[in-house]
């Protein structure tokens, strides 16, 4: 028996009344609904949760954040004030190991305030909980509210769940996909009568080519605008880690994760994790328009093993008992490798830093650096 959710009703009752809502008001309403939505009023990480980010994998992935964050204030000569902002910060872990990281730099660390960008309450309270003691952190629920200012900004898993359009390529032209009711008032996939006027000439060439039948997922730019614009203005530098592909490409990637295993995202709206795979190319095509400075993307197995994730792994081991010595092995391999539950070719890392850094830690090619906005 499949537990229907009171946002399912809702959702009928507006389908009902208004007819079919396009893919990406009903992934909107599925995970920010005000009352009902799935990142409004629970805490979906770990075992108990519906999924496992890598800052709960090893502690290894925050520290290395927080030292690539040195890098970025050290390359922006040293200011006097430098923010560390976090967008989606789960549980508060990844910012609680890179800050334990950058204890070793008083300079720095007597500098920074902490800047954590979440809307669920009971993720905030679990963040002020792992964050318990330390000094100068505010919360925000909007990234627009936080200081202006020298920083870097941490998005990790952030952009996957920002609400996707998604585009069906008829004889007709491009459709946008909808949610309807089928025959037994089930919600069902179906598509727009009219197709979205000029939708083709925004597109990329693989894309515009692709035969019929076929689904392309788009995004709006305001959120990697935002933060490119931030960056180019104030300095920094922005990381942007998640699941994707490096080329604007089609295919269906709307998912749900419950439990951590795959779920269908039109049987249980409100109760489960509802993605979509990151398009990099579009993100860094976005920053490069606003004049941000593009590094990469690269995998993250690559972006970790630069920043010397495997020497890190080594030296806590030679410390550790056994029992905790395969926890960090374990810890690394499902950071660092790709295949099955590996996280290291799936996810990839995103750079933006403002033109007076050619160069990010562990993301730029070491020779030509990253890309110049509007080169």
């Amino acid at each position: 028996m499949i537990e229907l959710s009171p946002l399912h009703s809702e959702i009928k009752r507006v389908i009902k009344a208004s007819g079919p809502m396009p893919v990406w008001r009903y992934m909107e309403l599925c995970l920010m609904h005000p009352e009902h939505g799935y990142y409004i009023s629970r805490d979906p990480l770990g075992r108990e949760g519906d999924f496992t980010t890598a800052p709960e994998v090893s502690q290894m992935f925050g520290e290395l954040l927080g030292l690539w964050a040195a890098s970025v204030w050290k390359a922006s000569g040293s200011p006097q004030q430098f923010r560390l902002i976090e967008l989606g910060p789960g549980r508060g872990t990844m910012m609680s190991d890179a800050l334990r990281a950058l204890r070793v730099l008083p300079p720095l660390y007597q500098t920074i305030s902490v800047h954590m960008v979440e809307i669920n309450p009971v993720l905030r309270e679990k963040q002020k909980a792992t964050l318990t003691g330390l000094r100068n952190i505010t919360w925000h629920e909007s990234f627009d509210d936080v200081p202006e200012g020298p920083s870097v900004i941490f998005a990790n898993e952030y952009f996957d769940v920002l609400p996707i359009h998604q585009m069906l390529k008829r004889e007709t032209g491009w459709h946008e996909r909808v949610v309807e009711l089928d025959a037994e008032e089930n919600f069902a996939y179906g598509t727009a009568a009219e197709p979205t006027p000029g939708f083709e000439l925004l597109l990329p060439p693989l894309v515009r080519a692709a035969p019929l039948g076929a689904i392309f997922e788009w995004r709006p730019n305001n959120e990697i605008m935002a933060i490119a614009k931030r960056i180019r203005e104030q300095r920094g530098a922005a990381v942007i880690i998640d699941y994707g592909h490096v080329r604007s490409d089609v295919g269906d990637t709307f998912q749900a994760i419950a439990r951590h295993s795959f779920a269908d995202p039109l049987k249980t709206p409100g109760l489960a994790d509802i993605t979509a795979h990151v398009d990099f190319e579009a993100l860094a095509r976005a920053a490069d328009a606003v004049g941000a400075r593009v590094h990469g993307p690269i995998t993250q197995s690559e972006f970790l093993r630069r920043l010397g994730i495997e020497t890190r792994a080594l030296t806590l081991m030679q410390k550790a008992s056994p029992d905790i010595s395969r926890d960090i092995a374990s810890g690394l391999k499902r950071l660092i490798e790709g295949g099955r539950g590996g996280m290291g070719s799936l996810f990839k890392v995103l750079g933006l830093s403002d033109a007076s850094i050619p160069v990010l830690a562990g993301i730029s090619d070491e020779h030509t650096g990253g890309k110049p906005g509007g080169a």
